[in-house]
């Protein structure tokens, strides 16, 4: 327990029991709760009243220092941001000092990271082990069907229907969206259900069990993706490998959609975006596409005139 947290024991609560009743994973719970301590035991015990805009900035610069990613800037003020919406809709509170902060726009900057469909089916072959068809139905569920780590950790075993080949997924705000399961995909899942390893608990209904007999949690499939990325990028020397994470599979999906023409906003539903700019973040224009396009142009120029000699 950090020096000042007994100050705000009550809001730590709410913000908690909010978090619960608004669906957000256990993971996404236990990242927000850390960055909310670290954020109120910088208050040094201020009144969460006299909070103002000024101390969110003050502490996302300090965290800026320190040399953290963009991206993890950008989750440590979303944190303080629903810590302050809760306390709103709790009654708790009436102003929310982190509203209007603008995020960090420098990633957008960076280059895009996925798997073309080359890579994909290489990565996929790099699954191995005990546990492997369960592995693969996961990775292709999140490849081919744009799953996120969350959703495929929260999924229970009624959420698929054989019959109709569709898959009921919980997402992000607490909504769920059908997402139709690729011919090529329904056998792997059926294997991997088929198969599935027995749970510690007799009513269990997750669709995927750890070997320890309990729903594959969020940090089990990354560590997983990120063994698999591993095999995947051995012949690669080390400086040259990629970024990827279990993230840049549902990345992949929605890259490769959009590439065979799909309209943005179908792609938007499968995701499960609630806004569509969201969802533009994943069209990407290669070098190869660059140079495709410039081939097309079809360039008239006037003649070269002829040197002039003395």
């Amino acid at each position: 327990m950090t020096e000042y947290e007994n100050d705000y024991e009550e809001e730590l609560e709410a913000f908690l029991i909010w978090m619960k009743d608004a669906g957000f994973t256990a993971y996404t719970q236990k990242s927000y709760m850390a960055d909310v301590r670290e954020f109120l035991n910088g208050l040094n015990g201020k009144r969460l009243e006299s909070v103002k805009k000024l101390h969110v900035v003050s502490y996302l610069t300090s965290v800026r220092e320190r040399g953290v990613s963009d991206s993890t800037r950008n989750r440590k003020h979303a944190s303080i941001n629903c810590l302050f919406r809760a306390l709103i809709e709790l009654e708790l509170l009436t102003v929310n000092p982190a509203a209007g902060i603008k995020k960090s726009k420098t990633e957008k900057n960076r280059e895009p990271v996925y798997l073309d469909e080359g890579d994909l089916q290489q990565f996929l072959s790099a699954v191995s082990g005990k546990y492997r068809s369960r592995n693969l139905a996961v990775f292709l569920l999140m490849s081919y069907m744009g799953l996120r780590v969350g959703e495929v950790h929260t999924l229970n075993l009624n959420d698929y229907s054989p019959d109709r080949r569709l898959l009921r997924v919980f997402g992000k705000g607490r909504k769920w969206r059908n997402v139709p399961v690729p011919d090529a995909v329904a056998p792997y899942l059926e294997e991997a259900i088929a198969g599935r390893l027995s749970p510690w608990r007799s009513k269990e209904e997750a669709m995927f069990i750890s070997q320890k007999g309990r729903r594959l949690s969020i940090r089990g499939i990354q560590g997983i993706a990120a063994g698999t990325f591993e095999r995947f990028q051995q012949s690669v020397p080390e400086a040259h490998r990629r970024p990827y994470s279990s993230h840049k599979l549902r990345h992949s999906f929605a890259t490769m959609l959009l590439r065979k023409g799909a309209d943005l906003r179908t792609v938007q539903e499968l995701l499960g975006h609630s806004s569509i700019q969201t969802t533009t973040v994943y069209t990407h224009i290669t070098s190869r596409e660059k140079e495709e396009a410039m081939a097309k142009l079809e360039i008239s120029m006037p003649e070269k005139e002829a040197a002039v000699t003395e």
